[in-house]
């Protein structure tokens, strides 16, 4: 069933989906697990977890991919600090944040805190468990290349290339190269091959991997 309201979602069975493309902010069928096989795994954490590891992303949305790495992390007891960094045009309110989020008790205790004294505006904010998030709001397309950081994993996770293009193009797959570490990774739930193509170009290994439920593929790589 779907519900309507005045903003720019519309609720498929209590996931959100956004109207201006048409496409859900996470599985409608497991986001928590498919965001653990995409992001988590794909990029080999919390493995790699160590003292100043950077996770940059490509759409903040729900928080959904955050809460599930914050989680990761605290459970794994990684020393130190974590640094996420989130770019993110379209940001959600809080109410629509907390509608979506409620769909993972799991995440609740940290939900909870992301939550507090959300504005959906950029800045640095201390999360607990030394964990910070960077939100960078605007098109990607002009704040990454001015972005004076590196990732160590990138979550590439824009909605559907058929969709939102402008998310995937071979420029701004070369920025997310040109932000990456030494050794760097990034993963993601497109198996497009003109997205394949773009990575590779900019200076990724690129493999196809198993996707999760009924995707059958899932990209992930590193930096050579």
């Amino acid at each position: 069933m779907d519900e309507k309201d005045q903003s720019g979602l519309t609720w498929r069975d209590g996931v959100p989906v956004s109207r201006r493309f048409d496409d859900p902010y996470f599985s409608l069928a497991s986001g928590l697990e498919e965001t653990r096989h995409v992001f988590l795994a794909g990029n080999d954490l919390p493995a790699r977890f160590r003292d100043g590891f950077v996770i940059a992303e490509t759409g903040f949305g729900t928080g959904l991919n955050l809460l599930t790495a914050w989680q990761a992390w605290q459970e794994a007891g990684a020393p130190g600090r974590l640094r996420f960094v989130s770019f993110e045009a379209y940001p959600l309110t809080r109410p629509e944040m907390a509608q979506a989020l409620a769909a993972f008790p799991d995440l609740a205790g940290h939900e909870a805190r992301l939550l507090e004294g959300w504005t959906g505006t950029g800045g640095l904010r201390e999360l607990g468990d030394g964990v910070t998030l960077e939100l960078i709001t605007g098109d990607i397309r002009d704040t990454l290349p001015g972005w004076t950081g590196r990732a160590d994993a990138w979550f590439l996770d824009g909605f559907a290339p058929a969709r939102n293009p402008e998310m995937w193009g071979a420029d701004l797959m070369a920025e997310v190269a040109r932000h990456t570490a030494p050794g760097g990774s990034f993963a993601t739930y497109t198996a497009a091959g003109h997205v394949r193509r773009a990575l590779a170009d900019a200076g990724f290994a690129v493999a196809r991997r198993p996707g999760y439920g009924r995707k059958r593929h899932m990209s992930a790589g590193w930096l050579e």
